[in-house]
């Protein structure tokens, strides 16, 4: 079988106005970058009609392993499939960011015979997006050295400045820096650090605004530190919120691209799925619900994650609501939770398959039960899968309540993927309903606990008094109906990466509060993740090459 890459290289693409003219875009509205992909013009998608019968839904996934589960492969396959069946179908996903592809994925477009196109251009600088991203933050953390420099009128206190720079890229030894040095004509010296772009809360803003005038008030209300007063400094005051939404209007249009058999699809934004939300932008999302029936979007990481932040934060403020919910899952994957050691994920094990079960039980309990949402269950069906270990998971989802279908996607592209597609045009016509894990109302740290115990099956949250009087603070200043955003480990429902299946009776504990005054979120740091990465042992960027005049390695 072919790469990846191979597969996209030799794929025929359609020239992307013909894309545009399928979803009704005039040529007027549609700004080409290059042949296959192109930015559609706010204005008149702001002009399109709401479509009432259309239906979004979400694709998830349980508790990610190195073996892979093959989410965004699933999403391809699932949008093609619906394609496929005659449904007016759209694709809405996060765009990749550089540090990971570079660093563990390699590339993040699909995989197989169900990837979106141009997969080289999307995997890498694509329409600048994240270029204009990183610039926009990077104003502001220069205009508030400039400030100081030159009198610092609003009294900024060089301890308490939150703001950090951003680049795209993993670079550990950037976490934490010191700059300014040099002599007075450098500013003042101090300590400073940088965050992953994705991570940025501009990135946040931007993939939760809904229109510039939105994206500009948001950016303004951003708090960059404190007086020594403790009294907020806000983007605003520094007079940066204008300049930055200029640097970020042009990227703010949503990115058309389609899959390898045409399926449209908006790649658009791509916040952190820890330190964020995880999921593409709400201007996207709400586009694609105006010009297609069914519109397959994914959140990023496990359903405790990616599809919690989607639900209590992306849909609490913007009043989307899956209709349905597909949670992707491997037999390799279910078998690493039960045990299994990388080397062995190949060969058939039905008793590390049921103790690995469980992981994906409370995923689909919570999707299903705690949020409401009716869902089916992807196996991603590798050929070392077994026919009974695909009855066992089917025999032992089925008595939630929760079908089990298979898909082969990554072979067979749409047609892999009819089953799901049958089932997921099912769930929709049921009556839509669902509820958040906890309510606007509630405070700070009573969120924090709701999703704790709710999703992640823990006893209890622990903060020392420091982390307690900060989040005190916020609840006093009237930050506390603001949605939580919990950043732990990917890897499990605790704080630890090692502890895998279901894990109950444990504590999770908040290290450091970040407002998101702008995204309008507060972020709990929980456990040991980083907001900037550190490149693996061999980083997937020793296998990237130019050959010939064709990139190679990506994947």
């Amino acid at each position: 079988m072919p790469s990846d890459i191979e597969i996209a290289q030799a794929a025929t693409l359609d020239e992307i106005s013909t894309i545009a003219a399928r979803l009704g875009i005039p040529a007027e509205a549609v700004e080409p970058y290059g042949h296959y992909k192109a930015k559609i013009n706010l204005n008149w998608l702001a002009a399109q009609p709401e479509n009432p019968d259309a239906h979004l839904i979400l694709v998830t996934a349980m508790s990610p392993t190195p073996a892979g589960e093959g989410k965004t492969t699933t999403s391809v396959g699932l949008g093609d499939g619906l394609a496929a069946l005659g449904k007016r179908t759209m694709i809405c996903l996060r765009e990749p960011s550089l540090g990971p592809v570079f660093g563990m994925k390699g590339g993040a477009a699909g995989g197989g015979n169900a990837q979106i196109v141009p997969m080289e251009d999307i995997n890498l600088h694509f329409t600048g997006d994240f270029h204009a991203i990183g610039l926009a933050h990077n104003l502001l953390a220069a205009l508030i050295d400039n400030h100081i420099h030159h009198g610092n009128a609003l009294g900024i206190d060089l301890r308490r400045i939150t703001w950090k720079r951003v680049m795209d890229m993993n670079d550990r030894a950037l976490r934490d820096v010191v700059i300014g040095l040099g002599g007075p004509g450098n500013g003042y010296p101090r300590e400073d650090g940088f965050d992953i772009t994705v991570a940025s809360e501009i990135m946040a803003i931007f993939c939760l605004a809904e229109s510039l005038d939105d994206l500009k008030e948001r950016i303004g209300r951003i708090v960059i530190g404190y007086t020594r007063e403790r009294h907020p400094i806000t983007a605003q005051q520094l007079n940066a919120a204008g300049a930055m939404t200029v640097l970020l209007k042009d990227a703010f249009q949503p990115n058309l691209v389609q899959s390898l058999e045409h399926t449209p699809a908006f790649v658009h934004g791509g916040p952190f799925a820890n330190i964020a939300h995880g999921c593409n932008s709400v201007i996207a999302t709400k586009s694609a619900l105006k010009l297609a029936d069914y519109v397959v979007t994914e959140a990023g990481f496990g359903a405790d994650l990616g599809a919690e932040k989607f639900l209590d934060i992306k849909c609490r403020k913007s009043g989307l609501w899956p209709s349905a919910a597909v949670i992707v899952a491997t037999i390799r994957a279910i078998k690493h939770h039960g045990g299994v050691a990388a080397t062995h994920l190949a060969q058939e094990d039905l008793g590390a398959l049921q103790k690995g079960l469980v992981n994906l039980e409370r995923h689909v309990r919570n999707v299903n039960e705690v949020y409401g949402i009716p869902c089916v269950v992807s196996i991603n069906r590798f050929s070392s899968d077994t026919d009974a270990e695909v009855d066992l998971v089917r025999d032992h989802i089925s008595g939630l309540g929760v079908d089990v279908v298979t898909a082969t996607h990554w072979a067979d592209g749409g047609a892999g993927t009819r089953d799901l597609a049958e089932r997921v045009i099912a769930l929709c016509a049921e009556p839509r309903r669902g509820t958040f894990v906890y309510a606007d109302e509630d405070g700070l740290l009573a969120k924090v606990i709701a999703v704790a115990k709710r999703v992640y099956g823990a006893t209890e949250v622990t903060a020392d008094s420091k982390v307690r009087g900060q989040i005190a603070d916020l609840q006093a200043a009237g930050y506390g109906n603001f949605p939580v955003c919990i950043a732990k480990t990917q890897y499990s429902f605790s704080t630890d990466p090692g502890l895998l299946g279901a894990p109950s009776n444990h504590s999770i504990n908040i290290r450091e509060v970040r407002l998101a005054a702008g995204a309008e979120f507060v972020v709990m740091v929980c456990g040991d993740i980083m907001t900037m990465p550190g490149l693996p042992k061999v980083p997937s960027s020793e296998r990237i090459d130019l050959v010939g005049g064709k990139v190679t390695g990506l994947f």
